[in-house]
């Protein structure tokens, strides 16, 4: 069973009842919870297996408080919900790791969101949205909410998943694109071409770590803990296909041969070499990325290099202090 059903199986078994009995021992806290099981943790993700188990995992969920019933009532809450049965469905009590703490359990509103994205509330200006990590705003945006009866707690998260301001979505997809252009159609060579095999390795980590991210920014999607970024591409809307051809680059496939032997008519445009599979591949992913920038109008150019398309996207900002910020800069 995934971690998010037996969280929302757990809460309809003993939760709702729990909160009830709260509600009608302490009349102030009626149609004031919210529940379900949102933040850290592979099981928000849904991306969580069999080895996810050993660690951080079982029958639990989250009540959200407002701070004024939190600090008159959090204590009562805390000590019913440790109350509950701990196994359930054949699963046993949660195991928690010194970094898993905080995750479960009876938890304020302005503290969870402090806690994931430095801020109470969800962000109200282009800066303040431009330094949150976007794994942060992932954990934030994931899992499931069971309940909301005064609908704090939604309606933090509702502005979250509204997603970036565009100028800021612009920004960083701008920035993504600079450092593939960097890491991957130009470092990625070079460094073969040296025989640098462990920078190049480096270059081609950093292609990637930024395609996934671009992918999602061109999703309208927060991309997840580096863990999870490549996994979460595979059911995108847009440029789906990305997902496999990162596989493949990734492959085991030692590159070394095929820059050795390599002359210059085995040279595309000069730098990609048709030996190298790795370099075809990453070539293939670039050149699907600046389709999708042209279809959602962020470029004018038609250079095959992301480069330009980083600047064009650049030029189409029009708050001023975001366009003013350097290139590889969010």
């Amino acid at each position: 069973m995934k971690g998010l059903t037996l969280a929302r199986q757990y809460f309809e078994a003993y939760g709702r009842t729990m909160l009830e009995k709260l509600s009608e021992e302490h009349p102030a806290l009626r149609g004031q919870f919210a529940a379900g099981l949102v933040g850290q943790g592979s099981e928000c993700l849904g991306f969580d297996d069999a080895l996810s188990r050993d660690h951080d995992f079982g029958p639990s969920f989250c009540i959200w408080l407002p701070q004024k019933l939190y600090l008159q009532y959090g204590k009562c809450c805390q000590e019913a919900y440790d109350c509950l049965p701990k196994e359930y469905a054949g699963y046993p009590s949660r195991q928690v790791t010194a970094f898993g703490t905080d995750r479960v359990g009876v938890l304020e509103i302005g503290a969870f969101y402090t806690r994931l994205i430095g801020k109470e509330d969800a962000p109200k200006s282009n800066a303040e949205w431009m330094w949150i990590p976007e794994s942060r705003l992932a954990q934030a945006t994931c899992g499931e909410v069971f309940l909301d009866e005064p609908g704090i707690f939604s309606g933090i998260r509702k502005n979250l998943l509204d997603y970036y301001p565009e100028d800021v979505r612009k920004k960083k997809i701008a920035a993504r694109l600079a450092a593939m252009a960097q890491s991957g159609q130009y470092n990625y060579g070079r460094l073969c071409r040296r025989g640098e095999w462990t920078g190049a390795f480096l270059a081609l980590m950093e292609f990637v770590k930024n395609a996934c991210s671009v992918v999602h920014l061109l999703n309208r999607r927060y991309t997840p803990f580096y863990k999870w970024m490549h996994k979460s591409l595979a059911n995108m809307p847009v440029l789906p296909e990305v997902y496999g051809l990162l596989d493949q680059l990734t492959d085991a496939f030692d590159s070394r041969q095929a820059w050795r032997t390599a002359g210059p008519e085995d040279f595309l445009l000069g730098i990609i070499n048709k030996k190298d599979n790795r370099a075809v591949l990453l070539e293939t992913v670039c050149q699907l990325v600046i389709r999708q920038l042209w279809e959602q109008g962020l470029s004018d150019t038609q250079d095959p290099y992301l480069e330009p398309h980083a600047l064009s996207v650049m030029q189409k900002i029009e708050d001023p202090a975001i366009a003013a910020l350097q290139l590889m800069e969010g």
